[in-house]
């Protein structure tokens, strides 16, 4: 059984870190590099880097950012937003990042992902996807920062994505976004069942019983938060303590 990760996410705006509910209502919190520093001392498997109006405003993704982290930081660094080419890709990664993660691209241009894959390897290649629940077990797949919805089947999504050569999903759940009321439960378990690449789970974290709950009721890999970690509510070492105390296996 592979061992669960723990990840905090950084949103990037402007070369500032920022958070909001539901991707409405977004507020500066700080410095990314320094957050990212802090998060390595704690012991975070990974860290996620999204520039997330990068697409919205068609940019590309903040590479001195990036550069930045990657000097000072010594956990692999994952990077999304803005990437639309197979070049995009390899600067991503030539600045430093170890995966990138494409969303609206991935859908709007799938042949990136089977790209990438081939040209980096699959394990460079995250596939970020935002998703809504629109009936009893369907959901929708939205991009540009859940902006637009797609009209896409997030359970045939998801088929493709593995299909495609990505070595990782992130599911992002909009109706959890956010709203620190936990994961997605019910949306996780769906997709952990359809596909048999490593799924992380993000979106809804709100207090420390929600990453047991995510691990032993889903089949996630991985568990991502942001606000929790961002206004230091919990630790990455106190997620991880309070999980192994549960008997699940963590890094």
């Amino acid at each position: 059984m592979l061992a669960k990760r723990i990840i905090p996410c950084l949103d990037v705006r402007n070369g500032k870190v920022v958070k909001g509910v539901n991707f409405e209502g977004i507020k500066d919190v700080g410095d990314p590099v320094l957050y990212a520093e802090e998060y390595n001392k704690q012991g975070a498997d990974e860290i996620v880097f999204y520039d997330i109006t990068a697409s919205f405003e068609g940019r590309g993704v903040f590479l001195d950012v990036v550069r930045e982290t990657a000097k000072k930081v010594f956990v692999p660094l994952t990077v999304g937003g803005g990437i639309k080419t197979v070049d995009d890709i390899r600067e991503a990664l030539r600045a430093g990042a170890d995966k990138v993660s494409v969303n609206s691209q991935a859908v709007q241009n799938p042949q990136l992902i089977k790209d990438g894959a081939d040209i980096f390897g699959s394990q460079c290649i995250c596939v970020g996807i935002d998703a809504k629940k629109i009936a009893e077990k369907k959901w929708t797949v939205y991009i540009n920062g859940g902006r637009v919805d797609m009209k896409l089947d997030l359970i045939d999504w998801v088929k493709k994505i593995e299909k495609l050569g990505a070595g990782e999903i992130c599911l992002n759940s909009i109706d959890a976004d956010g709203t620190k009321a936990g994961f997605d439960i019910e949306m996780l378990d769906a997709v952990c069942k359809n596909v048999n690449i490593p799924v992380i789970a993000s979106g809804g974290a709100g207090k420390i019983e929600d990453f047991s709950e995510v691990f032993e009721r889903t089949g996630a890999t991985a568990a991502l938060a942001a606000s929790l970690f961002h206004f230091k509510e919990l630790t990455v070492g106190e997620v991880k303590d309070y999980c192994r105390n549960r008997h699940i296996i963590v890094r």
